[in-house]
């Protein structure tokens, strides 16, 4: 598929997760009405990834404020997503289990070997891409002032 841009409906996909606690499916498209965050993020537990998913927990009342739902994946297991939870939460969003990263390939952000792309989409209320960054590099992220601009900027 090609990479989903600006203006491109967002592809919808179910995906196991978990609060930390409790796990079950998440869907894109029950949040229509709602402006969605999708965090595509490597590993749990890598050092780039803890300080990228603690500066969108602590920035998450922003967010939230702005009318925002934050759905974290990455392909690790559930299990996996509650010890990083454990660890360094507990996160006030979802982790998103993609162990398949059939959610990632209809992003468009897996890169040459197949392992995720840092990268961000904010979704509007209509289901249409309001915003899209893929990182070239796994070593930087969005900070959650600019996503907190971008979702503003697609309500």
């Amino acid at each position: 598929m090609s990479k989903l841009t600006i203006g491109d409906v967002a592809p919808d996909f179910t995906v196991a997760g978990t609060d930390g606690t409790n796990h079950r499916d998440y869907t894109l498209s029950d949040y229509r009405g709602r402006t969605v965050v999708l965090v595509f993020y490597p590993a749990d537990n890598s050092p780039v990834c803890t300080v990228q998913l603690g500066d969108y927990n602590t920035h998450f009342g922003e967010l939230a404020g702005a009318g925002a739902q934050v759905l974290a994946l990455s392909p690790q297991s559930l299990e996996s997503h509650d010890e990083f939870h454990a660890a360094h939460g507990p996160f006030e969003f979802p982790l998103l289990a993609d162990e398949d990263k059939a959610a990632g390939a209809m992003y468009g952000i897996l890169g040459p070997l197949g392992f995720y792309r840092r990268s961000i989409f904010v979704v509007g209320p209509s289901g249409v891409i309001g915003y899209a960054h893929r990182s070239i590099t796994s070593l930087s992220y969005q900070p959650a002032e600019a996503i907190i601009a971008a979702v503003e900027n697609t309500l």
